[in-house]
């Protein structure tokens, strides 16, 4: 079949994405694994530092820009959204991965460590795609949809050892308007899914290996004996992104070395 083949089927070339949270962790290696790929990127995240170094990292492999943006509220998702358009009139690809964790004890959780949670992890994504949704509908079409890809967290799945209560909530909302949003956007041809990560190195997940020790007693511990890498979430979103996973909708799909296969 052949090389054109295979970049006909997985190819992201040329498409414009978007990569919320984009300059750090998970995020940082889907927007790396899209350039890499030959799509043209932006990253966005509120702080400026980040982003000029992101642009400057990804630019050497390929096509990418980044546009600061605080998502935290309505009108900065209007604002991010009004950057973009200032720049591209379609969107091909929307990954929505911007999060925040809280942890505290049940006993001392907070309003604050609540709202701020939900706000981002889950209102945000849908106000953010809402306003962006013009330029999706304009990329989209019959023979190439457009594609949403939703970052979610094994944590919506299973109950895990942190106490982060309105994290495991705000992340399964997620899945759950992710799947509302396919089935209501599924005329204007926009595909939406999720990925639910599981155990990769993020400043999120920092504690979990702040030691030697630690990092290898969670390694042991994970049923892959090992970490996630770039190619494990920028491969799966690539896969949605493209034709491969066009018949896709509405899908949560765990990306974790099978942490949701063990009790």
């Amino acid at each position: 079949m052949g090389k054109g083949f295979y970049e006909h089927l997985f190819g992201v070339r040329g498409k414009v994405a978007l990569v919320t949270g984009g300059t750090r962790g998970i995020g940082l290696m889907i927007a790396e694994g899209l350039v890499r790929a030959g799509a043209r990127v932006y990253v966005s995240s509120r702080k400026l530092d980040a982003c000029a170094e992101t642009e400057r990292t990804l630019r050497e492999l390929g096509e990418c820009a980044a546009i600061p943006g605080d998502l935290r509220d309505i009108p900065g998702c209007e604002a991010l959204a009004s950057a973009l358009g200032e720049r591209e009139d379609r969107l091909h690809i929307l990954v929505n991965n911007a999060g925040l964790t809280w942890s505290l004890p049940v006993d001392e959780f907070t309003e604050k460590a609540w709202d701020r949670v939900v706000d981002l992890d889950v209102k945000s994504p849908f106000f953010l795609t809402q306003k962006l949704l013009p330029a999706i509908r304009a990329a989209a079409s019959h023979e190439e949809r457009a594609s949403i890809v939703n970052i979610s967290s094994v944590n919506a799945l299973k109950p895990g050892g942190l106490a982060n209560y309105s994290y495991v909530v705000a992340k399964a909302g997620l899945c759950q308007l992710s799947a509302q949003l396919a089935r209501d956007l599924m005329a204007d041809h926009i595909n939406v899914n999720v990925i639910a990560p599981g155990p990769f190195k993020s400043k999120m997940t920092a504690p979990l290996f702040a030691t030697e020790e630690q990092d290898r007693r969670m390694i042991e511990s994970f049923p892959m004996k090992r970490w996630g890498r770039m190619e494990d979430a920028a491969g799966l979103t690539i896969f949605l992104s493209s034709r491969a996973g066009s018949y896709l909708t509405g899908q949560t799909i765990p990306c974790d070395g099978g942490a949701t296969t063990i009790g």
